[in-house]
């Protein structure tokens, strides 16, 4: 395995009164660094062992020194500035200690260990928009004629006060609403289920909130889908497993995997996945609409990264597949409005352009989903395309991929382990189809 040691640079962590900072550094033994595609802020946790020898106590006068669990005290609130060199350019490391703006604050200590002349602890470290967050809520109404992702950066200018704002992709469709003084993480993650992109328009609905070491995204998932892919990796027990034409480098060999879903048809039907009924009935004449969602209407104007899916037959006897039978109705009130002046007979955001395709876009993604290590790679985030290949299991060409589960994967969620003698990356991925992505005809 190439999991070679990183250093722990700079540990410092300041006091929740930011009167005193102590260096941590030598007495830090692990740190995992997380992102997800369906977390609002990134998070952290490192583990210390420390000794009773470390700060000296506010309340004694003679400057004896005690624990720094006790002696900073350690009560939550905290700062940590945070900075490790990595060891090859795939793995530059990571450093959260040049701006304050970038300090992980302590959350919750756990796993307190105490004896005579040592202590350990594990600190549960967030960014301060996750602090600020349960501080802060938006009252603000936001007119009908404003767009989504204009409202997104609202939210996080205003309320959120951060100038940590990474991508925010465009939406196509407006869309009027009150915060009722509801958390911006809330409202945030509230709106990417009814955005609808730009770039790709209708049947491309669905978006997703999150943060990456590159700040707050907002991103589409056909978007994320479009991407080129930022790295190849390659399961190979040997290291010498192929030719010179297929030879594996370390830096990116798949050293395990193991597949952790692969379809789950029945959840897919109940979830209205492929086909879906919606009844809308409009408060101000009094009528019903009906519409119907197929997914078949839809793939070709998406952006996949594997191949086409295809559905089986409802039954042995029938030619109908399982895309063209509603296996979920949904009825709601239709939105006219928000408290805008006078009467509006328009629909606040047509839910026929984005909650079925969302629907399908958020549960689809989950067709196949993977749990990979690979040797440490800090240039990697959460949304990021990667490349898989996997040799296919077969007695004629060992040399061969398996076209079934190699292919484009995103990353759903990601991993940074670092201790005192290895580092490496930890990774979920997932995709909306199987096979390998097919070129699309111009």
């Amino acid at each position: 395995m190439s999991t070679k040691q990183s250093i722990f640079e700079e540990f410092f962590i300041e006091s929740n009164d930011r009167s005193r900072t102590v260096d941590i550094t030598s007495g830090v033994i692990s740190f995992e660094y997380f992102e997800d595609i369906f977390s609002p802020t990134i998070t952290a946790k490192v583990k210390v062992v420390n000794t009773g020898n470390t700060i000296s106590s506010k309340d004694n006068p003679d400057g004896s020194k005690q624990s720094l669990y006790n002696g900073l005290p350690l009560r939550g609130g905290e700062r940590l500035a945070v900075k490790i060199s990595g060891n090859s350019k795939n793995n530059p490391g990571l450093d959260f200690s040049k701006k304050s703006q970038d300090y992980f604050y302590v959350s919750s200590i756990s796993d307190v260990i105490s004896e005579t002349q040592k202590e350990s602890f594990t600190l549960h470290l967030v960014s301060r928009e996750a602090i600020t967050n349960e501080t802060s809520r938006v009252p603000k109404k936001y007119p009908s004629s404003s767009s989504i992702d204009t409202s997104v950066r609202s939210i996080l200018s205003d309320y959120l006060k951060t100038d940590k704002i990474g991508t925010i992709d465009k939406t196509s469709n407006d869309y009027g609403f009150i915060g009722n003084m509801r958390k911006p993480f809330t409202v945030l993650v509230w709106l990417a289920s009814k955005g609808v992109p730009v770039s790709s328009g209708d049947g491309t609905a669905g978006f997703l909130f999150y943060q990456t070491r590159d700040g707050f995204q907002f991103r589409s998932i056909d978007g994320l889908n479009d991407q080129a892919a930022k790295a190849t990796y390659t399961h190979s027990e040997v290291t010498n497993n192929y030719d010179d034409t297929n030879k594996v480098d370390d830096d990116f060999r798949i050293l395990n995997y193991l597949v952790d879903r692969n379809q789950n048809l029945i959840e897919k039907l109940r979830m209205g996945t492929y086909c879906s009924q919606r009844s809308y009935f409009n408060l101000l004449n009094f009528s019903f609409t009906n519409s119907v969602f197929k997914l078949s209407d839809y793939s070709k104007k998406t952006n996949n990264l594997g191949s086409e899916l295809k559905l089986p037959k409802i039954s042995n006897s029938s030619n109908t597949g399982l895309g063209d039978v509603p296996t979920r109705i949904i009825s709601q009130v239709l939105d006219i409005g928000t408290m805008e002046q006078g009467v509006s007979t328009k629909e606040n955001a047509d839910p026929g352009k984005y909650q079925s395709q969302g629907l399908m876009r958020y549960n689809v993604l989950f067709t196949q989903s993977l749990d990979v290590m690979i040797s440490c790679n800090t240039n990697l985030r959460a949304g990021d395309i990667i490349e898989c290949n996997f040799p296919k299991i077969s007695e004629s060409d060992a040399k061969e991929y398996d076209p079934e589960t190699s292919g484009l994967y995103m990353i759903k969620e990601l991993c940074h382990h670092f201790d005192v003698n290895r580092s490496y990356t930890s990774m979920k991925l997932v995709r909306d189809t199987f096979r390998k992505k097919q070129q699309k005809n111009k």
